[in-house]
């Protein structure tokens, strides 16, 4: 009897020590896998920090830049296999503190000077990567058809955001309307830089904005280019246009961090690729200046 008694509970004893070992070995499998998907997150999500990603965010501002950047490069950079998104912004400022924030991975509707004077305010580190088309500022008028018949004491406005101040001013100096300081900073002018104002023209700076609406207010109006083209007014119907200098011409803007990601280089190589180069031979009528480099 007692031989039975210890035979049952040698039996048992084994088959705990067998379960046991079932239980060990599944929660080794168990801990492996585990591992094996942090592993794999770890993965991804390094990935995903060094740029190698699929989809690409952009802020998405009403005029031209935005949409010539979906009708021309968005079916190029879908084309190699990128998934790509809006969001709506309702001015460059707004969308600016969006990109540095990381809610957007990119945008198209600033040249340096305004991403400069927005890093220098905000303590932002966006950066350019590449230029795109541009428009040029002009001068309209909706009571003269020439710059040269400026009268005496003419009401002329300018935008009042610091970049498409100066540049306003640097077109006006070009024309011959004003003179301004010899050692002034092309990209840092002001009203206070001008030196000689022979047809004592009275300058109004104003939201760039409001100023179509008020065209019948005053003689002349300064106008940035997509403020003219969001406006429905004809670029043909300028009296005069700016000469683009560097720090003017229209970026693709993303933050530092991401300025090698592979993402940001395909919108670059996108720019410069032929299909834009022919997109852009079948569709400028004149509205765009284009950057030797992407020609």
């Amino acid at each position: 009897m007692r031989k039975a008694i210890a035979g049952v509970l040698m039996g048992v004893a084994v088959l705990s020590l067998a379960a046991c070992g079932k239980s060990d070995t599944a929660q080794t499998t168990a801990a492996q896998a585990a591992e094996s998907a942090d592993t794999q997150a770890d993965s991804t999500a390094a990935a995903a920090d060094t740029g190698d990603k699929k989809e690409i965010v952009y802020g998405k501002s009403q005029g031209p830049y935005t949409e010539l950047f979906e009708a021309a490069i968005v079916p190029i950079l879908e084309k190699e296999g990128y998934t790509v998104k809006g969001v709506d912004f309702s001015d460059l400022q707004t969308a600016d503190i969006g990109l540095n924030d990381g809610d957007v991975d990119v945008n198209v509707e600033q040249h340096t000077a305004y991403m400069e004077n927005f890093n220098a305010n905000y303590d932002a580190d966006l950066v350019a990567i590449s230029p795109i088309p541009t428009v040029p500022a002009g001068v309209y008028s909706a009571k003269y058809t020439s710059v040269d018949e400026i009268p005496d004491g003419a009401k002329v406005a300018v935008p009042n955001d610091a970049s498409n101040t100066a540049r306003c001013y640097l077109m006006l100096q070009k024309i011959g309307w004003i003179k301004l300081a010899d050692d002034v900073d092309p990209s840092a002018v002001t009203q206070d830089d001008i030196v000689e104002n022979p047809h004592n023209i009275e300058f109004t700076e104003m939201k760039s904005l409001t100023i179509p609406a008020a065209i019948q207010d005053f003689d002349y109006v300064a106008i940035t280019g997509s403020v003219v083209y969001n406006a429905g007014i004809d670029p043909s119907t300028a009296l005069a246009t700016e000469d683009i200098q560097d720090h003017l011409v229209l970026q693709v803007v993303v933050k530092e961090e991401n300025k090698d990601a592979e993402w940001a280089k395909a919108i670059v190589d996108a720019y410069h690729s032929d299909e834009f180069k022919q997109y852009m031979e079948e569709n400028n009528d004149g509205l765009w200046w284009i950057p030797d480099e992407l020609k």
